[in-house]
């Protein structure tokens, strides 16, 4: 199948981003996402100007909440928390979204900022022992730009989303020589449930194996396609269309216990 990509365009680094927020590896983390995005932008991948979202580890949530919406956040923007279980300890996720007019979208920022704050002692103490500091920028997502539409009929279009971020894994993977995390898809209801839905899905999906996918339902509708780029989950990249809150929670849970780790080294 041929898909029209839109003209690329090229994140833009969040201006002053360690002046609003204390963050001790914020610096690195912006770094060296600048130099995996130049990469895959040489192999011809169009990011959207803002980041997808940034996730953030702290204790307490108001250490990031606090400073966030002083610049334009709406704390628990989605009504949602996300269980998030990594390295075998509890967190939980609350998105601040960016409010519609405010003045740092143009600057960059993310368009969701994921607080995540350990739920006991065990998950504090495993947070606070990698030495990134509290808090600390776990990753950094890239928007996808995604391409044009094909027809109307959604599971058409599911499937012309599904190719191109197979294509766009592989172009990534090539470009910066690491093998990139599971293709985790969510797609609209009226989608997965169709008869025949299964078997169509494992035929777009059939290049890769049963533990680089997972396929399933997207609360809220709308599509979102994401993977890790980088070991321990530093970069992602996410291709959303049409949602109506940050995540879907059965990605999470998922991508928190498969794809993330908080020992980066």
């Amino acid at each position: 199948m041929t898909t029209l990509q839109r003209p690329r365009t090229n994140w833009k680094r969040p201006k002053d981003f360690t002046a609003h927020l204390a963050i001790e590896n914020a610096l690195a983390r912006l770094d060296e996402l600048e130099e995996v995005a130049g990469k895959i932008a040489d192999a011809g991948i169009g990011f959207h100007q803002n980041l997808d979202h940034a996730a953030i580890f702290t204790d307490p949530p108001l250490l990031v909440t606090g400073p966030i919406k002083k610049l334009g956040y709406a704390a628990g923007w989605d009504s949602r928390s996300y269980p998030s279980p990594v390295d075998g300890h509890d967190y939980i996720n609350v998105t601040s979204g960016l409010e519609e007019g405010a003045a740092i979208r143009s600057q960059g920022w993310p368009e969701y900022i994921a607080v995540t704050h350990p739920v006991d002692e065990g998950a504090r103490d495993h947070m606070l022992s990698q030495g990134y500091g509290n808090p600390f920028i776990h990753h950094l997502t890239l928007g996808i730009v995604p391409p044009d539409r094909a027809g109307t009929d959604d599971t058409a279009y599911a499937e012309q989303l599904v190719r191109f971020m197979i294509r766009t894994r592989t172009s990534i993977r090539d470009a910066i020589g690491q093998a990139p995390g599971a293709l985790v898809v969510a797609l609209p209801e009226q989608v997965t449930s169709r008869d025949g839905f299964g078997e169509a899905s494992d035929e777009w999906l059939g290049e890769l194996g049963t533990d680089e996918r997972q396929v399933e339902s997207m609360e809220g509708g709308g599509f979102l396609l994401q993977f890790f780029v980088l070991e321990g989950g530093r970069i992602e990249v996410a291709l959303r269309v049409g949602t109506s809150q940050s995540f879907n929670p059965k990605s999470v849970v998922k991508i928190s216990r498969d794809e993330i780790s908080a020992v980066q080294r």
